[in-house]
């Protein structure tokens, strides 16, 4: 634990930052496939076989309309797509001692610190994550448990140089073993809605980076494709409608193709 109270989850950085995020929407007819035929393949690590989603909407905004109103749904969201057809096609990615299978949406929290800034890092969010953990505002960490946060409207993050709206739409990212998380910034952009209303916006690009987390927990260390990234990422902005919801295709080893 840190002086000022926060749990240290400190980690020596890998040596290549292999963290993927969901790319800007590029109209399908304008995005060529390049390289060889996309191919996953297991590098040892972590999956998240039992999945313990909690989700946590960042700043006061969240409490406020519109943006309120979408707490309710993303929330729901979850506790429809945890348990759904999506959970059951990463089967596949089963490994010896870890099986992918249901998970849970085990809570929510709307955490009404201000944002400190209308652009934050990953260190950011990784420091507001321990800060809650450490108070008690949000759960403690398993190894099954996948934080969510939400960023409000009008916040952008910076990741490994890039910048959310201008170069990704999402990400997930892991501190070692100890603590997974994933941020989505609000699609504030055309570049992180393509063709889709906000919440289909959401929920596509949320759905994309619950099945990379899930079989790729520390980025690079799971299932990985050294050209095309993990699981999401070969099959980004294409989407399907399940249960009501946008959910994006993921790719399958087996069927090679996105389902």
């Amino acid at each position: 634990m840190t002086p000022d109270g926060v749990v240290d989850f400190t980690v020596v950085p890998a040596p290549t930052d292999r963290i993927r995020i969901v790319p800007l929407y590029v109209p399908e007819e304008a995005a060529a496939a390049a390289g060889p035929a996309p191919n996953l393949t297991y590098r040892g690590g972590p999956l998240l076989g039992a999945v313990q989603v909690f989700t946590v909407f960042w700043g006061p905004s969240w409490n406020q309309a519109p943006q309120h109103d979408m707490v309710g749904k993303l929330n729901s969201f979850y506790d429809f797509v945890l348990t759904s057809p999506l959970m059951d096609q990463l089967a596949e990615y089963n490994v010896a001692g870890q099986t992918i299978g249901h998970g849970r949406h085990i809570g929510t929290a709307t955490i009404t610190t201000p944002v400190p800034r209308a652009v934050v890092s990953d260190a950011a969010v990784q420091h507001m994550l321990q800060q809650e953990i450490s108070t008690g505002a949000l759960p403690g960490p398993t190894s099954e448990t996948l934080y969510f946060v939400y960023l409000p409207q009008g916040v952008a993050v910076v990741q490994g140089g890039a910048r959310s709206c201008q170069a990704f739409c999402g990400y997930h990212n892991s501190v070692g073993t100890q603590l997974y998380y994933a941020v989505m910034p609000y699609p504030g952009c055309a570049g992180c809605t393509g063709t889709l209303a906000v919440f289909d916006a959401l929920t596509a690009t949320s759905s994309h980076e619950l099945c990379e987390a899930i079989t790729d927990a520390v980025p690079g260390q799971g299932w990985y494709d050294d050209v095309h990234g993990e699981i999401g990422d070969i099959c980004a902005w294409k989407t399907k409608k399940l249960g009501g919801y946008t959910v994006q295709l993921e790719w399958s080893n087996k069927a090679k193709n996105c389902v």
